[in-house]
């Protein structure tokens, strides 16, 4: 069978920067604060009128360039496109020239890129595509309330891609399984409440009862708890599917949530520092892009190196959550 192989990699970050001590200047907060609960300490985003797109195309370009250029089939894994409708993905595949192949968005929330991979994988397999472009992109902070302390201080906006082509199992840069998840159950303890049918059933989007129903919540508490347990979980059982156990893995590449739900996930796995991958205090938590770019950053920085048994774990609304693995191929980042 087929499998889907990295042959290239590429980051974008908006060069708009937003530090804690912004962030002070205007909230009753301080850096020690945003610190010590999070790990952050600047956020890059958009300039107003910015979006997704804008973001996805420069990371896709760049992931294009890495791998020699050339996709049959595009992916964009975002909570945040340009427009409900139409997708984001045809406009990305337009503006970087690659005409009239297929493309769709993904909504996984955070969990995206893994559920992306997981498709790309498949359709890899079954002969559908060749070379896929995925790109994981979110201008998240267009979401969020800027006078909420609670959730302003998390988000960064970002855009990281993979070019995956069709290609052998013990080749470098082979995806192994992905372990994916979720609990619809559970679905209220990460939402923005109004903009889709069920709001816009009740009445016209104009006249929201509470316009703050508008923005990202959050219920931090209760998923902190579930984003350990299933990234804990998810990981385990992407590890054993590789036939590898916790101490072959060489770099452990983890959503960057916040730093507290990072150091519990790679306690429960026994993966500490020198082992985990980080840019959650140059970037914050960039949802759908946060294990693209993590993985570009790193490798361009030398912290991820050729031959490194990489775990991947993701969590995110839903709730949706996944692992997998990969050996990281010798690419030159974009």
């Amino acid at each position: 069978m087929r499998s889907a192989v990295i042959a290239g990699a590429g980051v974008h970050l908006p060069p708009k920067l937003v530090t804690n001590e912004d962030l002070c200047a205007r909230l009753d907060t301080s850096d020690e604060w945003i610190r010590s609960r999070t790990g952050m300490s600047v956020r890059h985003v958009v300039e107003p009128g910015g979006a997704t797109s804008d973001l996805a195309v420069e990371a896709g370009r760049r992931a294009l360039e890495s791998a020699g250029g050339g996709a049959d089939l595009v992916v964009l894994a975002t909570t945040t496109p340009d427009h409900q409708v139409p997708p984001t993905a045809p406009d990305i595949t337009h503006r970087l020239g690659l005409g009239t192949i297929p493309s769709f968005d993904l909504s996984a929330a955070c969990a995206g890129f893994l559920y992306g991979l997981s498709t790309v994988a498949a359709l890899i397999a079954t002969g559908t595509a060749d070379r896929v472009l995925l790109i994981g992109a979110d201008a998240f902070t267009t979401m969020v309330d800027p006078d909420d302390r609670g959730t302003v201080v998390l988000f960064g906006d970002a855009a990281g891609a993979l070019l995956l082509r069709a290609g052998e199992a013990d080749e470098p840069g082979a995806l192994g399984k992905v372990v994916l998840g979720s609990d619809g159950s559970l679905a209220g303890l990460i939402q923005v409440p109004a903009g889709g049918s069920r709001s816009r059933s009740a009445g016209p989007v104009t006249k929201l009862a509470d316009p703050a129903e508008a923005y990202f919540k959050m219920n931090g508490r209760e998923t902190f708890r579930h984003a350990v347990q299933r990234m804990s979980q998810a990981s385990r059982a992407a590890v054993a599917a590789a036939g590898w156990s916790l101490d072959d893995v060489d770099r452990l590449c983890a959503h960057q949530a916040n730093a507290r739900i990072l150091s519990a996930v790679a306690d429960e796995l026994g993966l500490f520092e020198d082992r985990q991958l980080s840019n959650i205090a140059e970037v914050g938590n960039t949802a759908a892009a946060s294990l693209p770019t993590l993985l570009a950053m790193s490798a361009a920085d030398g912290t991820l190196k050729p031959g490194h048994r990489v775990l991947l774990t993701a969590f995110g609304g839903g709730l949706s959550w996944g692992a997998a693995t990969l050996t990281w191929p010798d690419v030159e980042v974009g």
